[in-house]
């Protein structure tokens, strides 16, 4: 099959979450099994043009303001065939950001950003002479693909064409202000037609849902999730009502990426059957982040966005969260890499001064995080909600038992520890709350000092799963051919 992806973020090019990285992994994984894929993203400001290879040719994209005119380069996949194409606008991306100059202020005109990229993917594929039978779209930027495919392009060389959106995090939707409609390029009647309604505004992630052939999630539990209202986001009854185009297939990891016996982050090398390298990989994780050097006392690492999602508040709460006395009552390591909101990071960096045992970085770093998932011991990820979460399946690759909220993905790949008989993966609880938080860090770290051979055999048990996107990328090659089979019927 002929796949276009088009997304906001792909790495190693562009990323600020997970969104990045499943796309640029799920692509290859398509084209290991035979499949022509290509990607389409913006060239931001930060993606250097030394390295691209320019498409002969001026896109020409008509927006509401003005007619935009964009060039294409392009180059592939690292270590892979996956051709990669760059829409290069410099009025609209030409700036060292993604969806806005940083996390919390986001640019203005994000809906005409996003709503050319959906146009120039039809422009660039009629310019290189390919056109995809499957044009896959990820989250809220790309959700006017569908759209597009059921209106502008409906009865052009794309008319057999079929569209799937993807939900990566229901929590971003890409809601405006109903005066930026004239943006997208359409007629009033699509303000409703094609569901981008929302209240008085433009909802474009709920329009690609209305317009989309199928709908995926990125795992199980996820997609059932999203149809309650405590999951949907405002969007549960039309998901509902979808569910029978709705799916959820568990994202995979780059395993040539993440993996312990190859990982040139990692100071030492290990395997579920060696695990000596992971003893060296913790002291020198307690060496750079300055804790002190001793292999008896349990490490906790994080690896996080600094953002509600993530449950940072039940964690580093000044007051509310559950740090300060996990620090004061249990005898713990914990590493901490992450950025967002700046009272965590101000918390984070207060907890640094306060507390020998405990060691934040701001910002992100790839070796330090392939360091913190190979040198802990545990990894805490109390999220509020999950949809499928990667650093869970890189821990458990890297024999750190995870520590999670059971939600999402997060309930699909960790296997709740049994005590009794020593089964399981990591520690799991049900309810978000500081003291939730507090009681299974401690239960954990009650297994590592009184049940040491219940954690060995977690960790062998752990690393021998296989969270490669090969399984799943054959689940969506059915899905694929469900909507083309769709498509043709409409």
């Amino acid at each position: 099959m002929k796949i276009l992806f088009i997304s906001s973020e792909v790495t190693p090019f562009a990323k600020s979450g997970g969104l990045g990285d499943a796309v640029s992994s799920l692509a290859t994984a398509l084209s290991k099994l035979g499949h022509e894929v290509r990607i389409l993203l913006p060239r931001y400001y930060f993606i250097s043009k030394k390295t691209l290879r320019r498409i002969n040719g001026i896109l020409e994209i008509d927006s509401a303001r003005e007619r935009h005119h964009a060039f294409l380069y392009t180059t592939t996949m690292p270590n892979s065939q996956v051709k990669v194409y760059f829409l290069d606008c410099e009025p609209l991306y030409g700036r060292n950001g993604i969806y806005g100059y940083t996390s919390t202020q986001e640019f203005p005109d994000n809906p005409e950003r996003f709503s050319v990229l959906c146009k120039a993917a039809f422009a660039a594929c009629r310019s290189v002479g390919w056109i995809p039978d499957i044009m896959h779209a990820n989250d809220w930027p790309a959700a006017l693909i569908p759209v597009y495919l059921n209106t502008k392009e409906k009865n052009t060389e794309f008319s057999s064409t079929a569209g799937v959106f993807a939900i990566h995090n229901l929590g971003y939707q890409g809601i405006y202000s109903r005066d930026h409609f004239p943006d997208l390029g359409l007629g009033w009647e699509y303000f409703y037609g094609a569901g981008f309604e929302y209240y008085g505004n433009i909802n474009f992630l709920k329009s690609g849902i209305v317009s989309a052939e199928c709908i995926t999630t990125v795992s199980p539990t996820y997609a059932r999730e999203i149809q309650t209202p405590n999951g949907g986001f405002g969007l549960d009854g039309l998901l509902r009502q979808r569910s029978r185009d709705l799916v959820g297939i568990l994202n995979g990891i780059d395993t040539d990426v993440w993996n312990t016996k190859t990982d040139p982050y990692l100071p030492a090398h290990y395997s579920s059957t060696d695990l000596s390298g992971k003893a060296a990989c913790k002291s020198t994780l307690q060496r750079e982040f300055g804790l002190p050097i001793d292999p008896g006392v349990p490490l906790i690492g994080m690896v996080t966005r600094l953002v509600e999602q993530k449950g940072i508040s039940e964690v580093f709460g000044r007051t509310y969260g559950c740090m300060r006395k996990i620090l004061e009552t249990i005898h713990v390591q914990v590493a901490v890499l992450g950025s967002g909101d700046a009272w965590a990071e101000e918390a984070i960096m207060n907890y640094s001064a306060q507390y020998p045992q405990f060691k934040g970085v701001i910002g992100y770093n790839e070796r330090l995080a392939h360091l913190i998932e190979g040198g802990s011991d545990f990894f805490l990820m109390p999220s509020r909600y999950e949809p499928c979460g990667l650093n869970q399946m890189y821990s458990l690759v890297y024999g750190t038992l995870p520590i999670v909220h059971r939600t999402g993905g997060l309930a699909d790949t960790v296997v709740n520890y049994n005590q009794d008989l020593g089964e399981g993966t990591g520690f799991m609880f049900d309810d978000l709350t500081p003291q939730a938080v507090y009681d299974t860090v401690g239960w954990a770290m009650w297994a590592w000092y009184n049940r040491p051979q219940h954690i060995q055999n977690m960790r062998t048990r752990a690393m021998e799963q296989d969270f490669s996107w090969a399984r799943s990328a054959e689940e969506y090659v059915r899905l694929y051919q469900h909507a083309v089979s769709l498509r043709e019927a409409r």
